[in-house]
């Protein structure tokens, strides 16, 4: 019996074929050849995101050193109870780019916009005067200038009084948009300055 068993099992390993080193050879390049392709693509979406995150950063730097920054207070001129100017001091922000503020300018300007409870005008003309800098109107790093908004120029004109509550919106070409909010005094005088 112990023979008919041996014979069986002889009779079965006949069919059976073992794997030659040619065909293993195969099976590992083919692994090597797909683990390739997968890191190509897991570098080349890291490299992908990187660059992107690397503009996102430049980009928020321009818009951060396009930015400029009001310095004091803000005086309103009423001779007469009648609200004639506004006028606030502006300069750089620490390590900024220069900035245009030619009102006169056709494209790359800085644009004032005014806002009450019932008047907003897109683009208020406005004049600049250089207290710290060159002549030109271009507001660099260590320059200061005075920006003067006319009541007049505002269209329609707004009636400003006592408590009145109003807005100047500065947008400049590249930079932050800065919101300057005031409230009027419950009297008028003829300078005022608003913090």
């Amino acid at each position: 019996m112990r023979a008919a068993i041996q014979n069986a099992l002889q009779a079965s390993r006949k069919g059976e074929r073992g794997i030659t080193g040619l065909e293993t050879a195969i099976i590992l390049i083919a692994f090597v050849v797909v683990a390739t392709v997968f890191a190509f693509i897991v570098l080349t979406t890291g490299i992908f995101s990187a660059e992107r995150g690397k503009e996102t950063v430049f980009a928020g730097l321009q818009k951060a050193r396009g930015t400029m920054e009001i310095r004091g207070g803000v005086i309103v001129t009423a001779p007469g109870g009648t609200v004639e100017t506004i006028q606030f001091a502006v300069a750089t922000a620490a390590g900024g780019d220069p900035i245009p503020l030619d009102p006169a300018a056709a494209s790359l300007r800085t644009v004032v916009a005014y806002r009450d409870a019932l008047t907003f005008d897109h683009d208020v003309a406005y004049t600049v005067t250089v207290i710290v800098g060159d002549a030109d109107t271009l507001l660099e790093p260590g320059e200061l200038f005075i920006v003067t908004v006319p009541v007049a120029n505002i269209d329609p004109a707004p009636t400003i009084t006592a408590n009145t509550r109003w807005t100047l919106e500065i947008q400049t070409p590249v930079g932050a948009t800065i919101d300057l909010t005031r409230s009027m005094p419950g009297e008028l005088g003829d300078v005022m300055q608003l913090h």
